[in-house]
């Protein structure tokens, strides 16, 4: 295919282009026009090709090619969804894996192999597993001229790492028999002979790369937490991959927490043999120490024998001279009395969690307009703080008020690094800000108490037609506030008097966007994850006439502050997102002082923990909630597909949750059906790496109660009833003959 527009114009000889231009170009805006039917059949031509091989065609391509290969769809995981409509393809990638049907003819090669029940979990759910047989386990009587002296043996108590790993995926002891089936929906059996355990991690791992750690001064100056917010976090292992086809995963090979032991073992091989799998550059962990003041900026590594494996979980430990004492299951650090590090502490380490949702080291697309001046900030960058940047691009705009790429800046942060900043923006009228972490990079925004008569809020003033964009923050320590006018809402006695609040003006639509953000629900954390001020909003909207999109995010609770009589209500658009307001008795998005939000709410594929008070509801559909709803105009909107708190107040539904099962239950059933259905999560406490995961044990009107059958709540697009089905037929499949193979659950 040539891209020129003027590919066919060219191949005219030149007598006939000269009398052409001697005519104005008539001919050649003809074979233009031609020329783009060209490069149509051409490309369709070209793409008939690709769609040929499985690695390079189409998705709608991929069911066919299945066919030709006699690979049968599994139907229990639903049917496949629209090709015309993204959620339609996204959910069609995971009913028929494109690595499935690629690697079909190698699985039926390998059938009856442990190892591929390993690849099977990974390439058609994507998941992370263990495979084990479980008759290996098993304490039997041997006979004397055929002694396995490494199988079924008592337990030795002076092993210690072996008794650590009791009942864990990589167990050594031997076990009794076990008559129940491994595939009991009740309660799974695992020691027989017939039975294999394929376990299963279905949270990945996340890094965080150079980042400064958290000194808690208020336990002592030399201790320190990996996690900026102050929390405790277990420390992941980062996955390794298997070098061999026919390799059982270890623990190296798969995304488990590091327990003290394992460190520990880990530093007496790198002692012995120089080598470390845990600690150091590009490893589960590594640690630096920061240069001094005065001092040009640098960052020093700690050597691996220094480090000190240990409990710290009362912070007990006092490490020697020259030593570093650290816990990786609580992700805490512990610096001797006596050698306090001056120049702060750095650290890169990785967390689990269930998606790529809220601020994070993943791949995000980034979006901006198409005329726009981008701001670095770094420290390696031309601004050192996130101010500096603003200043620079309002000097620009009054210095150049006419070129439209000042008007649309982009604010961009090239690394992982913690800002401590006053924020109080004002924005002119049709200037547009994106504020946002580099792709892959995930800085954190700590607000801190600077003014004693007021909160020190990130605070930024919106006028006409402004469109602000938060995207890839982690923001810990105080809320969002985010102004329209000046008039009536918090006066500052830095913003420019000249404000236009003129009813022209105040009816141009303002436009905000918060993607792939974290604000922290309660503003910061405890060591044990509980917030430390519950109440506090991480988003409070003043006067904004526009419009609120929130995606793939986490936030603490909404407030709305509007007026009533002389505003429209806020439109408030929430996708994929968590919105928590630390405990299902408090209001999750409400007006303070008013009975309900002057806000109309659009919400897909969320959760919400906590009560919510708003004028209406437009469409909720596929989302949990768990607190009660208050809805002022019932008439208007619908709810479809969602879990719903009894005794809410809200717009017509349709196939929510619990109303289904009490339609089908008797009338004194109908309270035991609805408690059976409620929503139960793993963990509702943000930090936690299954924070607002269903649990095994929730009802399958939950994990199944989606539109498109898969699980209700923010997690929904990871489509894991499709993946469970799709792998549970696999197994059957492929397993060994005569073996029951069973799906354990790890995380």
């Amino acid at each position: 295919m040539n891209d020129s527009t003027d590919y066919l114009y060219n191949l005219l000889p030149v007598i006939y282009r000269q009398r052409d231009a001697e005519k104005g170009y008539p001919l050649r805006d003809l074979l233009r026009i031609i020329n783009e039917q060209v490069n149509v059949v051409q490309t369709d031509i070209s793409q008939l090709y690709a769609n040929w091989f499985i690695e390079t065609c189409d998705d709608w391509v991929v069911p066919y090619i299945g066919d030709l290969i006699a690979y049968q769809p599994v139907y229990e995981a639903g049917e496949p969804g629209d090709i015309n409509t993204s959620q339609g393809r996204q959910r069609n990638k995971i009913l028929i894996p494109r690595r499935e049907v690629a690697n079909t003819i190698r699985y039926r090669r390998r059938k009856g192999t442990l190892a591929l029940l390993e690849l099977l979990a990974n390439d058609v759910a994507g998941w992370s597993a263990r495979a084990v047989e479980f008759y290996k386990l098993l304490g039997w009587t041997q006979h004397l001229n055929h002694l396995r002296l490494s199988q079924g043996r008592r337990v030795d108590l002076r092993q210690g790492d072996i008794l650590d790993k009791l009942d864990s995926p990589f167990d050594e002891i031997a076990h009794t028999v076990d008559v129940r089936r491994v595939r009991s929906p009740y309660e799974q059996g695992r020691y027989n002979i017939s039975h294999v355990g394929v376990f299963i991690w279905r949270l990945k791992t996340y890094s965080v790369t150079k980042t400064p750690a958290c000194c808690l001064e208020e336990v002592s100056p030399n201790c320190y937490t990996f996690s900026i917010l102050g929390h405790d976090i277990p420390l992941y292992n980062l996955p390794q991959p298997e070098t061999e086809p026919t390799h059982i995963a270890e623990e190296i090979n798969l995304p488990v927490p590091i327990s003290r032991r394992a460190l520990k073992i880990d530093k007496q091989r790198y002692s012995e043999t120089g080598k470390s799998l845990y600690y150091g550059e590009n490893k589960s962990l590594h640690i630096w120490l920061g240069s001094p003041p005065g001092t040009p900026f640098n960052l020093r590594p700690i050597p691996y024998d220094k480090i000190i494996p240990a409990d710290l979980s009362e912070w007990q430990y006092q490490p020697s001279t020259d030593t570093v004492a650290v816990d990786p299951v609580l992700g805490r650090i512990v610096f001797p009395s006596r050698q306090l590090p001056k120049g702060g502490v750095w650290v890169s380490y990785q967390y689990a969690f269930s998606a790529d949702i809220g601020g994070g080291e993943y791949h995000r697309r980034l979006q901006q307009p198409a005329i726009h001046t981008i701001y670095r900030v770094g420290k390696q960058e031309e601004f050192s703080s996130i101010n500096q940047a603003f200043n620079q691009w309002q000097s620009d705009c009054t210095a150049y008020p006419h070129e439209q790429k000042y008007r649309q800046a982009v604010i961009e942060i090239s690394d992982s690094g913690v800002y401590t900043e006053r924020f109080d923006w004002y924005l002119q009228p049709n200037q547009n800000l994106q504020l946002r972490a580099a792709n892959r990079k995930r800085p954190v925004i700590r607000l801190l108490d600077y003014q004693a008569e007021t909160t020190d809020s990130l605070h930024i003033t919106l006028q006409a037609g402004n469109r602000l964009s938060l995207d890839g923050l982690l923001i810990v320590g105080r809320g969002v506030q985010i102004q329209r006018g000046m008039a009536d809402f918090l006066p500052s006695a830095d913003t420019p008097t000249n404000t236009d609040n003129s009813p022209d003006n105040l009816s141009i639509p303002v436009q905000v966007t918060i993607r792939h953000s974290t604000l922290v629900p309660g503003w910061s954390l405890q060591c044990d994850c509980e917030p430390k001020r519950p109440a506090e909003a991480s988003l409070e909207l003043y006067n904004l006439q526009g419009n609120l999109k929130i995606s793939h995010s986490i936030l603490g609770s909404i407030k709305v502050y509007q007026d009533e009589v002389q505003t429209d209500p806020i439109s408030v658009h929430i996708s994929d997102s968590i919105i928590d307001a630390t405990h299902t008795q408090q209001e999750a998005i409400d007006a303070p002082g008013n009975a309900v939000a002057h806000a109309k709410l659009t919400i897909q594929r969320c959760t919400v923990l906590g009560k919510i008070l708003t004028h209406s509801i437009q469409l909720a559909e596929n989302s949990i909630f768990d607190g009660c709803i208050t809805v002022a105009r019932r008439q208007e909107g619908c709810m479809r597909f969602c879990s719903v708190t009894p005794d809410s107040r809200t717009p017509r539904r349709y196939n929510c949750q619990p109303d289904l099962v009490k339609q089908a239950a008797s009338a004194d059933l109908q309270d035991v059906e609805a408690f059976r259905v409620r929503p139960i999560f793993n963990s509702t406490r943000y930090g936690n790496p299954t924070y607002c995961q269903l649990s095994h044990s929730c009802a399958e009107e939950i994990k199944r109660g989606a539109d498109d059958e898969s699980e209700m709540g923010v997690f929904h697009d990871l489509y894991q009833p499709q993946r469970e089905a799709n792998l549970r037929a696999r197994l059957d499949e492929y397993a060994p003959s005569g073996m029951e193979t069973g799906i354990i659950y790890i995380s």
